[in-house]
């Protein structure tokens, strides 16, 4: 009927093979171990990427190099400012942050004995020495404490005779015994 069997296998084939082409494709798309591995690789190039940033680049610091040399050979002047337009990250920085991360694994080793024993021994020191300045701060707090109290018992005072000053003027100046007051007041109990 307008198909034969050699085309219907070709097709049944051909389907086939699409279709194992697409589970192969979700395969590698749902395989914990595919996916862990492009996360791996994404990360791997974006710290390239700010590595590059940060440092710049072996040919910029190359060409850097050069045209340093060339500057310092013509003109001393201008070997600092192209040394500058080229280099594309800064190495202080770099600098600084290596210097973070030293701090930090510092920080999460153990201190060794005799590190222990100086820190013991400077600590009895800053103790010895700073117990003066803490009962002199100690002192000079209670002293400004005092006088705010004393300072704020003075304020509260004046505004409670304010307050006091302000109530006995309104009650002079409200009109006493006023016939609209007495209506009202009718008015609100019906």
């Amino acid at each position: 009927m307008g198909t034969s069997t050699e085309e219907l296998s070709n097709d049944i084939a051909r389907t086939r093979a699409d279709l194992e082409q697409d589970l192969d494709a979700l395969q590698d798309k749902v395989s914990p171990s595919a996916i862990m591995e492009r996360r791996k690789s994404a990360v791997r190039g974006r710290l390239a990427s700010a590595k590059d940033r940060v440092m710049g680049t072996g040919h910029s610091v190359v060409g850097s190099g050069q045209d340093a040399a060339h500057g310092v050979s013509s003109a001393t002047s201008n070997a600092g400012s192209a040394l500058e337009d080229r280099v594309e990250g800064s190495p202080l920085a770099v600098g600084l942050v290596a210097f973070g991360a030293g701090l930090l694994i510092a920080g999460l080793m153990p201190a060794t004995k005799v590190e222990a024993e100086g820190a013991q021994k400077l600590m009895d020191v800053a103790q010895e020495h700073g117990q003066p300045v803490i009962d002199q701060a100690k002192s000079a707090a209670q002293e400004v404490g005092e006088q705010l109290k004393d300072k704020a018992t003075q304020a509260a005072d004046e505004v409670k005779s304010s307050a006091q000053d302000s109530v006995e003027r309104v009650k002079d100046e409200a009109p006493t015994g006023s016939s609209s007051g007495s209506s009202s007041a009718s008015g609100i109990k019906n």
